[in-house]
């Protein structure tokens, strides 16, 4: 039998024996669990109407998660039949940060509920069975024994994770849907919640952030990843289809209209990861192109304030033409600019965005020609009509009631699942790796034939005319365009600097990344409104800690990840577990693997 670890292992913060720590995780997360059950306070002022027994809701609904979560994978360190999936490296990391969402959800519970309600006299039961069992659960982990070497060498080195068990391909595909299903459900309660319940969103992000990261520290994401790229296709179309059902779940207008804010905003992210994730160009004046588009489509729109009110192109021509339209200004500022590198381009695009704003507000007939209707913009840009569908009216489809947002977000959907296919078969293609080179090492890249200029003009117009095809529809969905939006900084998206953030939070060079940055950097300011003038302090303060401690993004690119990681405690032995590891494998050092 191979040996379990090759370095001692250190004692816990707090001296118990093994067996107790994980009988107090246990019991904790037992109590936890039990906690919701019960009232928490004895007024329905506070969200959620937490004073009923028997019936969790809001935060409590947030806290049985938790606690469940918590509970599992304290099992894994029984070893019970059937859980070694979840947490296949036999870690103890995701056993403490399980444990932490379950005392950061139970105890901000009980300090919100104390604060909104003048007091701890507020506080039932319940909500102290809460605080106290989380908090044994959380002491209880504190005592398990740590190894030598964090998890993070099974983070940034996924070989040395155990490699699953083979599944039958149908049961692969099965396990794709169930965690396609579980993340459509996490994000519908998260959009779900109402803007005046702050409490209950902050518990959310606690249970989300911690529950995330026990996960990603098990090694289940990595395994997923695995999973979709044995079945991309598959996972793809799955991914689709539970953002197809969406606005049949929402069933709300408001949430509709954010996610089809948050689809033209992904979709923007996207083409700009082409520019900055792919060829390495920081780009800071981008969103000038999604106005090119948002304009070009009003003015052909049939809009009375329209320069050319009297031409209505169908939606089709009206997309190509806010392609064109800002294809061809890519290529106007891409040609002369593009020879430049590092700094000197950004402040190029920079000053390429603010020509871009300040010429449309002043293209009114006063200032300068009669273009763009100048500060008041164009407005009541009339709802597409696409072969009889007016996405301006309700429609009913399988008995579920559609509105305007709905229909927008289902066409913004297929555009969004248009732009994903540009970018893979781009990224794969030869002037995809010639990109890469270019990100990499421009002057060697150079130097093996590559046309650098002739390479970044292209990225540059592609990035271009897929923000000015996402700005067709963004200017039918918001009725009129208007200078305002389209600056490098401000407290409302989108905003070149808002999608050069949702780039690299999500993750530069990759699909999901963007569209998950994107969907974090326009859902949090809206649900927590309550921070107002602090609001763009707590971004910049989380964008900094993010930096800190995962700088290659939410979602790793695999190349950008090794490099990030690579000189992290290189000369350091690995603790590898038992479980499913053959013997050659134990004592691997890091520098070796």
């Amino acid at each position: 039998m191979a040996t379990t670890e090759t370095t001692t292992s250190e004692r816990g913060l707090i001296a118990l024996p093994e067996s107790a720590a994980r009988v107090l995780i246990a019991i904790g997360a037992i109590a936890t669990i039990a906690s919701t059950f019960m009232s928490w306070t004895y007024t329905s002022d506070f969200p959620g109407d937490l004073t009923y027994y028997g019936s969790p809701a809001g935060l409590q609904v947030l806290d049985i998660v938790a606690g469940v979560l918590t509970l599992l994978f304290a099992l894994t360190l029984w070893n019970v039949r059937g859980l070694g999936w979840l947490n296949p490296a036999g870690a103890t990391q995701p056993v403490v940060l399980a444990a932490a969402s379950a005392f950061a959800v139970s105890w901000f519970s009980a300090i919100a509920i104390a604060v909104d309600l003048k007091g701890l006299v507020a506080l039932e039961p319940g909500a102290y069975l809460a605080a106290v069992g989380s908090l044994v659960a959380l002491l209880g982990t504190l005592a398990l024994p740590k190894p030598g070497d964090t998890f993070k060498d099974y983070v940034t080195k996924p070989d040395l994770i155990p490699p699953a068990a083979k599944l039958a391909a149908w049961v692969e595909r099965l396990v794709v849907t169930a965690a396609t299903a579980v993340a459509l459900i996490v994000f519908n309660y998260g959009i779900g919640v109402d803007p005046d319940a702050s409490e209950t969103f902050l518990g959310y992000l606690l249970l989300v952030v911690f529950g995330a990261w026990a996960l990603l520290t098990a090694g289940l994401f990595d395994r997923f990843a695995q999973l979709n790229a044995r079945h991309k296709g598959f996972a793809t179309t799955m991914a689709f289809l539970a953002a197809a059902v969406f606005p049949f779940l929402a069933n709300n207008e408001h949430n509709s209209n954010l996610g089809v804010n948050i689809l033209v905003v992904a979709t923007v992210a996207l083409g700009l990861n082409i520019v900055v994730g792919l060829t390495g160009l920081l780009d800071l004046g981008y969103v000038a192109f999604l106005g090119v588009g948002a304009y070009a489509a009003a003015l052909v729109s049939g809009s009375e304030f329209s320069r050319f009110a009297g031409v209505q192109f169908p939606f089709w021509a009206a997309m190509l033409t806010g392609m064109a339209a800002s294809l061809v200004f890519g290529v106007l500022i891409g040609a002369p600019t593009l020879r430049l590198r590092g700094d000197y381009l950004a402040i190029v695009t920079l000053g390429f965005g603010e020509i871009f704003r300040i010429a449309v507000n002043n293209m009114d007939g006063t200032s300068g020609p009669n273009l763009t209707n100048g500060p008041n913009g164009i407005s009541m840009i009339p709802d597409l009509d696409i072969f009889g569908f007016n996405f301006g009216a309700e429609h009913d489809i399988f008995g579920f009631p559609l509105g305007r947002f709905a229909n927008y977000f289902l066409l913004m959907l297929l555009i969004t699942g248009l732009v994903v296919v540009v970018f893979n078969r781009a990224a794969d293609s030869r002037i995809g790796r010639s990109w890469i080179a270019i990100r990499e090492d421009e002057t060697a890249a150079t130097a093996m034939g590559i046309n650098g200029f002739r390479v970044k003009l292209i990225a540059f117009a592609l990035g271009a005319s897929l923000a000015g095809l996402a700005g067709t529809v963004s200017a039918h969905v918001g009725y009129s365009v208007n200078p305002a939006p389209y600056q490098f900084a401000g407290s409302v998206p989108p905003n070149s600097a808002f999608l050069l953030a949702a780039v690299v939070l999500g993750g530069m060079g990759t699909v999901n990344g963007p569209i998950l940055g994107a969907t974090l950097l326009y859902l949090l300011p809206e649900k927590l409104s309550f921070l107002k003038e602090y609001e763009l302090l707590a971004f910049g303060i989380a964008l900094v800690i993010l930096m800190r401690f995962r700088p290659e993004g939410i979602i790793a690119n695999r190349r950008n990840q090794l490099e990030f990681h690579e000189s992290d405690d290189s000369d350091k032995t690995v603790h590898i577990p038992e479980q499913g590891l053959p013997d050659s494998t134990v004592g691997v050092t890091k520098a070796g693997a």
